[in-house]
């Protein structure tokens, strides 16, 4: 079920027999955040993408952990993914694009994205450990492949060094954040334009 809310705000329920999800997002919002999804680092991972997107984020998932985490990650990648793009609505006003180098200590992270209706990843990023936490790394690109899908949007994602795995995690995240941040924005000199010579940005 998806309820569409008043400006740029969405709301989706997700329910599988694998998880049950509820995502509230609002994308004019301050980068407020209530995140629990029973996997702490993924938590943390979801609080950098609120607080430096300023898109406001209510997430609550309730997944079969005791198998692992992996459905419950993608699923909730799912569902974020689906209310940006319901949130976002025809696109019109949007920057559309934006991409950032963002440091972290000795990391650098390198994030490009188009809000394009298209949806495509490109996921540069390895890691020296099975698991950040107990958070198997293999599920950061999980993540990102079913948001990214889902949301409709082209993101690149490449980290350019770095030795410290939670740093490598967090960089990611918080360079899509900021990218996001800058490609949702409205841009007043194009304010209710589609900004796509096709007219349209739903693919």
């Amino acid at each position: 079920m998806i309820t569409i809310m008043t400006k740029r705000e969405a709301s989706i329920s997700r329910k599988t027999n694998e998880t049950s999800i509820k995502v509230e997002l609002n994308l004019d919002g301050t980068g407020k955040y209530d995140i629990q999804t029973g996997i702490g680092f993924f938590d943390h991972m979801l609080e950098q993408l609120s607080r430096h997107s300023l898109i406001d984020m209510k997430i609550r998932a309730d997944g079969d952990l005791h198998i692992d985490a992996h459905h419950t990650t993608e699923d909730v990648g799912i569902a974020i993914g689906q209310a940006l793009s319901k949130a976002l609505g025809d696109r019109a006003g949007i920057t559309r694009y934006a991409s950032l180098d963002l440091a972290m200590d000795e990391t650098l992270t390198r994030a490009a994205l188009d809000v394009s209706g298209r949806p495509f990843l490109i996921w540069q990023a390895e890691f020296s450990r099975d698991k950040v936490g107990d958070f198997d790394t293999e599920l950061f690109q999980e993540f990102f492949q079913a948001f990214s899908q889902n949301a409709g949007i082209t993101l690149h994602v490449t980290n350019i060094y770095g030795s410290n795995n939670h740093h490598i995690a967090e960089t990611c995240f918080k360079a899509v954040a900021r990218c996001l941040r800058t490609a949702i924005e409205i841009d007043p000199r194009q304010k209710g334009v589609i900004p796509s010579t096709k007219g349209t940005l739903n693919g």
